[in-house]
């Protein structure tokens, strides 16, 4: 996308690094670059409020739903693990937490845990699954 009009940074590098700008995660002198940007280029202004409006959207929404400590644990460790270069497992977050879950619940059943104990934090899992992926 561009605008047509000469900038100083092309509409469309802006347009790639829109949520480094939005999150906050851009270096002070880069983002002074971008609002210079956006003050002069009315359709990357557009596209940026529109962003910003759905990323309001969706913290209002969602933003009040707890993730289980051992799920965020993971996430960030995957993070840290793609930071530092190193070979990242190929089973996903979220079927390693299944797996972990199920065993849980037979722990529990085993250790004479009723069924209506295990199957609620079961339960929720599975909410959060289908919640992730639908995103």
């Amino acid at each position: 996308m561009s605008c047509g009009e000469p900038h100083e940074k092309d509409c469309s590098e802006v347009l790639d690094h829109l949520y480094e700008y939005l999150d906050r995660e851009m270096p002070a002198g880069e983002c002074a670059e971008f609002q210079v940007h956006l003050d002069e280029c009315s359709p990357c202004l557009e596209k940026y409020g529109l962003e910003q409006a759905v990323k309001k959207l969706v913290k209002r929404c969602c933003g009040h739903d707890d993730v289980p400590s051992d799920l965020r644990s993971k996430v960030m460790g995957r993070i840290d693990l793609i930071r530092a270069g190193e070979a990242v497992p190929e089973v996903s977050v979220l079927d390693q937490a299944r797996h972990e879950q199920a065993r849980r619940e037979q722990a529990a059943e085993a250790s004479g845990g009723s069924d209506a104990d295990a199957a609620e934090p079961a339960a929720k899992t599975e909410a959060r699954t289908r919640s992730a992926r639908a995103e």
